[in-house]
């Protein structure tokens, strides 16, 4: 960004360099706002790095543009509506896989640590309805839809008044997709070419699972994996049975719900809704994972969509640290049975 230019890059990519000239207008405007009358007058010294910028004005040489009016996003402005979607997302969403359409609502089947429960969702003619673009969970690059699109066993997320305890929700916003759970045994790394070369579990032969920049990686602390297993195989590593309806089981040694790693954060102790956890939440709340924390013979969980390619795939979410989720009880065998991940993400994203 130099006193008489400004270079963006693209949501593509490219890289595009922007003229100025003394009468440029510059203008700020709230993140999701339109109306150029409730911006705010800047300068372009106001203009920083990784703010979101709109260029208006005649074609330039080198295919870039003279510029006769910027508009800006800031970065810290988008960041906090990002972070405001998803705290409300995580308040008022609900996620899970569709069960059934009627002409006015969908039921969906939502996991927590405690089982599997139903929700309706029901929607009204202002409810907004969109669906996930090919390998993208980007809200900005879902698609409008209806809601007779939908069908038994999409991925659904949806967000608006809970009422009946929870049990039923009128939805402002639904996102749907249709997505893919694997599992699988890692059988090479590429760092270079981004991506993994997995023995895929179900059909016993190698799968590529490539990472892009948007794919969400997570590596599962030992003691949040063995949490998981125990409610999925219903038992201990002792063999004690764990009941259906209890809370969530805290890490051995570590404090249980509102204790110092309750809530949000630690990895001592997971707190849920009612004291059972969401379980989509729990994944997404554990710890960040790279190409780099994985080797050959590590288990993972990949979310991915469809591919026209046979034999590769897109990650969409990659789970790590997996292997006493897929380890049946008594033996050494893996398998995904009926476990799947859930879609991250939610408005804003």
């Amino acid at each position: 960004m130099g006193g008489n230019s400004l270079t963006l890059k693209t949501d593509a990519g490219q890289e595009v360099a922007v003229t100025l000239a003394p009468n440029t207008n510059f203008r700020r405007v709230a993140p999701g706002e339109t109306d150029l009358r409730k911006a705010a007058t800047i300068a372009l010294t106001d203009v920083n790095v990784g703010d979101r910028v709109l260029a208006r004005g005649k074609p330039a040489e080198n295919q870039g543009v003279a510029a006769n009016l910027i508009v800006v996003m800031s970065q810290g402005d988008i960041a906090q509506k990002q972070a405001d979607e998803r705290a409300d997302w995580d308040r008022r969403g609900v996620a899970g896989l569709v069960s059934s359409v009627s002409a006015d609502s969908i039921t969906i089947d939502t996991r927590t640590l405690a089982g599997s429960k139903q929700i309706v969702i029901a929607t009204e003619p202002s409810t907004m309805v969109r669906r996930y673009a090919a390998g993208s969970i980007k809200f900005a690059d879902a698609t409008t839809a209806k809601l007779s699109d939908i069908r038994p066993k999409d991925q659904v997320r949806a967000r608006g008044e809970k009422i009946e305890d929870g049990a039923k929700v009128k939805a402002a916003e639904i996102i749907f997709g249709t997505f893919k759970t694997r599992a699988g045994v890692v059988l090479a790394v590429d760092t270079q070419a981004n991506e993994i070369r997995i023995n895929d579990l179900e059909t016993k032969k190698p799968l590529v699972i490539k990472i892009s920049p948007d794919s969400v990686m997570h590596k599962l602390q030992p003691q949040v994996a063995q949490t998981i297993a125990l409610r999925l195989h219903g038992e201990t590593s002792e063999g004690v049975a764990v009941p259906t309806g209890a809370g969530v089981v805290p890490a051995r040694g570590g404090p249980g719900p509102g204790g110092p790693g309750a809530g949000r954060g630690g990895p001592g102790g997971f707190a849920g809704r009612g004291g059972n956890g969401d379980l989509s939440q729990l994944l997404e709340r554990s710890p960040a994972a790279t190409l780099a924390d994985l080797k050959a013979g590590d288990a993972v969980v990949v979310l991915s969509t469809e591919n026209a390619t046979p034999g590769n795939v897109t990650a969409i979410t990659l789970l790590a640290g997996v292997e006493p989720i897929l380890t049946k009880p008594g033996t050494q065998e893996m398998s995904l049975g009926g476990w799947s991940l859930d879609v991250e993400g939610g408005g804003g994203q």
